[in-house]
């Protein structure tokens, strides 16, 4: 892959946005580029050689091999992986899957770390990330400990779709790309409860959902800039 359509690939994403051209075009050159089928594994734990991923296109979960539990959903823009810089004993028990046919980015996290040390936008970027994940964590633990498993359920469906949907006549849309087992882990509960709870949020018409689509009606604010 030539090294002006790595450029390209990394031009959207808010970590590099404060580098020189030039700088960016030294990035692409350490980059490996990849196309990843829809539910091909992605290995995080590897002990020879970890690396930083950069999602282009697609959306792929983070799985916690030690439990067989998702920890969290990445999507496009964003980075993976990062824990190979902070956390080796957690990251070897990190893997990847693709949740749609992605493109990703990765580079060694050794090459990285050295990136980081030259870069200080670069550095606290990566470091906001990995902060951010910390405090979804800590959130889902709190919300477990004081809310019921209806609540964790609608609030988790929403926050889903008001991060990954788009509007469309007067509702926001976005992909279902998880099964019930999988918010199931998500918001731990059940998946029986997941179902259950799904269904009375489409019976009360708060909403939609189909095995391709979920939706609900976009926030006044929006709509009424439609």
């Amino acid at each position: 892959m030539n090294t002006l359509t790595k450029y390209w690939f990394l031009e959207g994403f808010d970590l590099f946005r404060k580098l020189s051209m030039p700088t960016m075009m030294r990035i692409c050159k350490l980059l490996e580029m990849e196309n990843k089928d829809k539910g091909e594994v992605i290995s995080l734990g590897d002990r020879d050689r970890k690396n930083i991923f950069f999602l282009k296109k697609g959306t792929v979960k983070i799985i916690d091999t030690s439990t067989d539990t998702i920890k969290y959903i990445v999507k496009k823009g964003n980075l993976f992986g990062e824990l190979a810089l902070y956390d080796e004993e957690t990251a070897s028990k990190e893997q990847a899957i693709t949740l749609e046919d992605s493109i990703i980015c990765y580079i060694e996290a050794d090459m990285m770390e050295d990136l980081m040390s030259r870069y200080r936008s670069l550095k606290n970027g990566v470091l906001k990330i990995y902060g951010l994940r910390i405090k979804r964590l800590e959130r889902r633990l709190q919300d477990l400990l004081y809310k019921d498993s209806a609540t964790r359920i609608r609030e988790f469906v929403f926050a889903y779709i008001q991060e990954f949907g788009q509007p469309l006549d007067g509702r926001l849309v976005a992909k279902n790309l998880l099964s019930h087992q999988d918010i199931a882990h998500l918001t731990n509960t059940s998946r029986q409860t997941v179902s259950n709870t799904l269904s009375i949020l489409r019976k009360d018409k708060q909403l939609d959902y189909d095995a391709r689509m979920l939706s609900i009606p976009m926030p006044g604010s929006l709509a009424n800039n439609n």
